[in-house]
């Protein structure tokens, strides 16, 4: 690692530079949930249960619209990763300059549908009537923050490729203190609930954006990031949609998939909806170590491929599969026992207590499957192999696991429709081995190589 945090992963130790990688980036996750956890203990201690569910509510719509830009990041990581590995920093340059004039020329439409779309989706979603007003609300306002968020990811997938996942932490931990900050002033204070909540989201998450653009600036004047950027590479554009554009996709048709099963969800009360948002909560909590793995292997395998490193991209995968699969048991073996207590910390309600275990008692068993799956996938797509990623989550958590959740709420009711997500995940699970064990995925090579990218413009 050179002095200014940037890592070179192509030699030393594989399971050293993915530890040190993921560790901020879990630090930093951590932050994040805890703030978004805090969003939910204020509205559901000081606001109600109809808040509780219509901040939770949120999250789904705020991805489907945000992940064509969280793809364009994923695909600038590997690109970057890929380029950094081969030792071309002029082109992760100009990677990053084609990243963000993209971002800057469609962030304001992509807005202006968000809003749009925000009162026909929450009809979608059959969101109760208690909670509705709430919801939209709270939607409008974070939707017209988008920039902030979107921005945050694409800083964050600049830095990833190069190796470097401190200064994403402290990004984080910024933006995380500022929301904490802010929630408990003005919902507290100021008593605005819902709108509190939602206009301490945005405004933290603007200044994280903007003080990431300050702080690479100063940090890495080879990078530097330009509001008004001067370059425009179509060829490096093509390469970083072919990654990030099935990446995007996939995460927007599975939060389509996610709003899917809230819909069924939502019949069942805002009780039901409330605790089904708690134990989401914490499952994501429970993921974020094997999330920031997979993050980890994305940078490692790219800076290897780039640099022809197939040896050591392919034990890099092993190491992470294995530390992940052991943490989902760990986190099985520690939330199951303590599910209705964890989430009566955010709501004293017993029905919405009594939905929130249910649905980590239903998930948690097979938790291990799902981590499998995703870090796989995510090694795959840092050697440049982005369709059959996406191909396997579409299959396996929208055209098999919505089915099956509807299917054993109508036949066995809503205590056991969550087994239905255990059905996908094991589907994809059996997917994503047997196209690594295939080796496809190593068929494109390394990006970096001469003649793989069209013409600057």
């Amino acid at each position: 690692m050179n002095k200014n945090g940037l890592r070179d992963m192509t030699t030393g130790s594989p399971a050293g530079h993915i530890l040190y990688f993921a560790l901020p980036l879990l630090v930093g996750s951590l932050l994040q949930q805890f703030y978004n956890m805090v969003d939910s203990w204020v509205v559901g201690q000081y606001v109600g249960d109809a808040a509780l569910a219509a901040v939770g509510v949120g999250f789904p719509v705020l991805t489907m619209f945000s992940s064509l830009f969280i793809g364009l990041s994923n695909g600038g990581t590997v690109i970057i990763a890929q380029f950094f590995g081969a030792g071309k920093m002029d082109r992760v340059r100009e990677a990053a300059d084609t990243i963000y004039t993209a971002f800057l020329l469609s962030i304001v439409p992509l807005t202006a549908l968000a809003l749009l779309a925000v009162r026909p989706i929450l009809f979608l979603l059959q969101v109760e009537a208690g909670a509705f007003e709430e919801a939209r609300l709270y939607l409008t306002v974070v939707c017209a923050g988008l920039i902030g968020s979107v921005g945050y990811n694409l800083n964050a997938g600049i830095l990833g490729g190069l190796g470097n996942s401190r200064s994403t932490l402290l990004f984080l931990a910024v933006a995380s203190a500022m929301n904490i900050v802010l929630d408990l002033v003005l919902v507290l204070s100021f008593g605005l609930g819902v709108l509190g909540v939602a206009l301490g989201t945005i405004i933290a998450q603007a200044f994280s954006w903007l003080f990431g653009v300050f702080y690479i600036n100063r940090r890495y004047p080879e990078i530097r990031l330009r509001l008004l950027p001067r370059t425009f590479d179509r060829g490096l554009f093509r390469q970083i949609m072919g990654i990030g554009l099935p990446a995007g996709v996939q995460m927007s048709l599975v939060s389509l998939g996610a709003m899917v099963v809230m819909s069924k969800i939502n019949v069942y009360g805002k009780e039901f909806t409330a605790g089904y948002n708690v134990g989401f909560r914490l499952d994501q909590l429970a993921f974020l170590p094997i999330q920031s793995l997979s993050s980890a292997v994305i940078s490692f395998v790219g800076q290897n491929i780039g640099a022809h490193r197939l040896d050591r991209a392919r034990q890099g995968i092993r190491i992470t599969v294995m530390l992940s699969a052991a943490w989902a048991l760990l986190m099985t073996a520690a939330l199951m026992p303590f599910s209705e207590t964890l989430v009566g910390f955010f709501s004293p309600t017993p029905e919405v207590i009594h939905a929130g275990a249910v649905y980590l008692r239903c998930i948690m068993p097979f938790y291990f499957m799902f981590a499998i799956m995703f870090c796989l996938n995510n090694a795959m797509r840092g050697a440049g192999d982005s369709v059959f990623p996406m191909v396997d989550v579409i299959l396996s958590l929208i055209l098999v696991r919505v089915p099956a959740v509807f299917y054993l709420a109508d036949r066995f009711g809503p205590d056991s429709m969550y087994y239905g997500m255990a059905v996908g995940w094991a589907v994809g699970l059996a997917l994503s081995v047997g196209w690594y064990l295939s080796g496809r995925w190593k068929r494109h090579g390394s990006l970096a190589d001469e003649g793989k990218t069209g013409p600057k413009k």
